[in-house]
């Protein structure tokens, strides 16, 4: 994965029913089971995870998209999912403004792109509790400007435990199996 990396170019029809979870690669058994006893935060103030569509595996820019965009006016505030601290904030040309955030044993790293903004005060090194505010939803980066959407992904992490590379899982079920 490079820094900050996203293709976001083509946004059609983000939100469909949750028959799309077969159509995507699950993360591994253990990754599941780690993620879902956290019960992760929706990323999202006042979205319903009901509505979202499954878009990790989709091709964009010809790859593999790894992450889901979720649709979102312009400004909605981006919520921490789990516990951790601040590990990178990251200006890109593909992902703008970016929120790297490690989970408390620095197993996994979530990731926020397209930001419009970061949350007042936040900084990187800072612990952060599920729930609180990052930023909030815009269209920096390579985002088409009339599509404010957040983007969001999983990694877990390497040994080395680099914020700008891991193991992209899919976040999709951990909404879609609470529904």
């Amino acid at each position: 994965m490079v820094p900050g990396d996203s293709t976001d170019a083509h946004l059609p029809n983000l939100f469909a029913p949750l028959a799309d979870l077969r159509a995507s690669p699950l993360p591994g058994v253990s990754d599941l089971e780690s993620l879902q006893s956290r019960s992760l935060a929706f990323p999202l103030e006042g979205v319903d995870p009901r509505g979202l569509r499954d878009n990790f595996a989709e091709m964009r820019g010809g790859r593999v998209h790894e992450a889901l965009d979720i649709l979102a006016p312009r400004g909605t505030p981006v919520l921490a999912v789990d516990d951790g601290t601040v590990q990178k904030l990251f200006a890109s040309e593909r992902g703008g403004l970016t929120v790297y955030q490690f989970d408390r044993e620095a197993v996994y790293c979530y990731y926020y792109a397209h930001l419009d903004r970061y949350a007042e005060g936040l900084a990187e090194g800072q612990p952060v509790k599920k729930g609180q505010r990052l930023g909030y939803v815009g269209t920096s980066g390579n985002s088409p400007p009339g599509t404010p959407h957040l983007h969001f992904t999983i990694f877990r992490l390497g040994p080395e435990k680099w914020w700008w590379e891991g193991v992209a899982i899919n976040p999709f079920p951990l909404w879609a199996l609470r529904s």
